[in-house]
């Protein structure tokens, strides 16, 4: 069921696109479900799980660290994590190029931004973006892009506006910074955020069936 959801998933996506399976709370053997469809990418929000899951599953796994990230559990997932999705200070950016520095790697990161009108949500704020690329140069740090979660709203005029904003900066960096991921759009706003520019969804429930 699992293989039959994700093939028929994949298949509504442009090619351009990188699908993130959202494994959270799901047990290995549903991952390994996936896996065997050809899933390379899963993405956790625990540092624990991730690190118990990385241990016991296929070692060709991406890791992506999708949730919040408190500075003093970098180092868990340091040695083997693909991508961290989530950092939103330039404090948790230092100790990632120190715990990359610490295991001989360049640790790929996106810089989350606070798009959601939503006090709840995580992330900088334009300024502090602007900030980190004018005056941060890490050396065991690869910015890739960027990761923005929008409001949790049926306004999907709010929605655009938030992801086309996010897409916007995007835009005005990318070459420069040498970007190519851009991460919006989970399972219930995903093909909006492709419309507005997105090449890597986080998506869950559509592959996994409803959240445990």
């Amino acid at each position: 069921m699992i293989a039959d959801n994700l093939n028929s998933f994949r298949s509504t996506l442009p090619k351009n696109v990188t699908l993130v399976a959202v494994s959270k709370t799901k047990p290995n053997e549903a991952l390994l479900q996936a896996y065997e469809a050809g899933q390379l990418d899963f993405g956790e929000n625990k540092v624990q799980e991730l690190c118990t899951k990385a241990e016991a599953l296929p070692k060709d796994i991406r890791w992506h660290m999708i949730g919040h990230l408190q500075r003093n559990k970098v180092k868990y997932i340091a040695p083997f994590v693909g991508l961290i999705h989530s950092v939103d200070s330039t404090r948790l950016l230092i100790e990632i190029n120190k715990q990359g520095a610490k295991n001989k790697r360049t640790i790929d990161c996106l810089l989350q931004i606070r798009i959601a009108d939503e006090s709840t949500k995580l992330g900088m704020e334009y300024n502090e973006v602007e900030n980190i690329l004018q005056n941060l140069s890490l050396t065991n740090v690869r910015i890739k892009g960027l990761m923005g979660m929008a409001s949790f709203t049926d306004d999907q005029d709010q929605i655009r506006n938030e992801f086309e904003g996010l897409h916007a900066f995007y835009q005005k960096h990318q070459l420069i910074q040498k970007w190519d991921t851009l991460s919006m759009g989970m399972s219930g706003d995903y093909a909006l955020a492709i419309d507005c520019g997105s090449n890597m969804i986080r998506v869950g429930s559509r592959i996994f069936g409803a959240r445990n």
